[in-house]
């Protein structure tokens, strides 16, 4: 038996390449999920330039938006859509949840003090973040009062000072 005899009829198409189909399936997939990322006004537009496209795809995109709970309903989010929205209400979740006891007194007492003192750097940083604007500040200020003085007296030009 030969290598040739291994290998498929010419016209059968290979395995590892998704057919057709499977790419228009896997692209439109990709499109309600861009359009799930941007939200209920991206799918209002969609479907608003499909009637102006062709009424029986507007009809179509009416429909699955419609049936799928992504257009209308305030639960779409079960079905993959407003990935911003989401990720507000599981920050805020997560955040209840971190101010929560655990049961645990050493843990919470480890927690708290770490809290605590992320607090105190974060104020501290803060602190010398408003310094560091104050002396560029100071900077700016004493260097125009100094161009200024320059200017103010007699006899001085600025193209002296360029050469």
């Amino acid at each position: 038996m030969s290598s040739t005899d291994l290998s498929p009829p010419a016209g059968l198409r290979r395995l590892d390449q998704p057919s057709f189909a499977g790419r228009i399936w896997a692209g439109l997939n990709d499109a309600v999920a861009w359009l799930d990322g941007h939200g209920r006004k991206a799918w209002i537009a969609t479907v608003v330039a499909s009637f102006v496209i062709a009424p029986p795809l507007g009809v179509a995109a009416l429909l699955f938006a419609i049936g799928t709970g992504r257009m209308f309903s305030r639960n779409h989010d079960r079905f993959g859509g407003c990935a911003s929205r989401r990720a507000r209400r599981d920050a805020w979740a997560n955040a209840r949840t971190a101010m929560r006891p655990s049961g645990n007194t050493a843990f919470d007492a480890y927690k708290a003090e770490t809290l605590r003192r992320l607090e105190d750097e974060q104020r501290a940083f803060e602190d010398f973040l408003a310094r560091l604007r104050e002396a560029k500040d100071k900077a700016e200020f004493d260097q125009f009062m100094e161009e200024r003085a320059r200017r103010a007296k007699p006899g001085h030009d600025d193209e002296q000072d360029a050469a």
